[in-house]
């Protein structure tokens, strides 16, 4: 995820939009918020307070510019703001949230895929692993998420979860256990997309 935009590129349209640049900012937002939106979706699980954290994970991100440290990646800072922002959403609705949570997760069962034809395989395939991610830990989850979705290096992982690197691999491959487990019910033709995904190793 990091290759799309080179970091000299990046760092132009950050001290741009720090200077009151509105179009570099807006270039900023439309490069990053795809895998914010993703991330936090699939932390969460919910497409609204997705959207809601995204919204203002970036307007906190254009106003604290001149606090960005261009030592570091930019990315890496966009996603910290953000994963700040769902804590404190998902914490000042956490009733709420944990009984969405868990009639989404009641309501639902993974089998249904089988009944999905040919053309909807990708989709049951992303609502069933969807739906495995919130059977896991927050740790497990964020730690898969950012591994297998977003390509993040172990370190950096570790970097973001301020933790060691052994606990990072500790969680992903805990994690990746768990969702086998959590799948085992789900359409055939789901579990060698799950596999393929899973390939990639720490």
């Amino acid at each position: 995820m990091f290759a799309a935009m080179t970091r000299s590129k990046e760092q132009k349209l950050v001290a741009q939009a720090a200077a009151g640049d509105r179009d570099a900012g807006a270039a900023l937002i439309r490069f990053h918020q795809g895998g914010v939106y993703a991330y936090i979706l699939r932390m969460c699980g919910r497409h609204e307070l997705a959207e809601d954290v995204v919204q203002e994970a970036f307007v906190r991100v254009l106003m604290n510019l001149d606090r960005f440290d261009p030592r570091y990646r930019f990315s890496t800072w966009v996603f910290t703001i953000a994963r700040r922002v769902m804590m404190n959403f998902m914490e000042k609705r956490r009733p709420a949230f944990d009984s969405e949570r868990v009639s989404q997760s009641s309501g639902r069962s993974l089998d249904e895929s089988a009944e999905v034809d040919h053309r909807d395989q990708n989709n049951a395939c992303r609502d069933a692993v969807q739906q495995a991610l919130l059977t896991l830990s927050f740790e497990q989850r964020e730690v898969i998420v950012l591994f297998h979705q977003h390509e993040w290096p172990i370190w950096l992982i570790a970097e973001q979860m301020k933790m060691p690197e052994g606990t990072v691999k500790s969680h992903l491959h805990r994690g990746r256990a768990k969702l086998r487990d959590a799948l085992r019910g789900a359409d055939p033709v789901i579990i060698p997309q799950i596999q393929r995904q899973e390939s990639r190793t720490a």
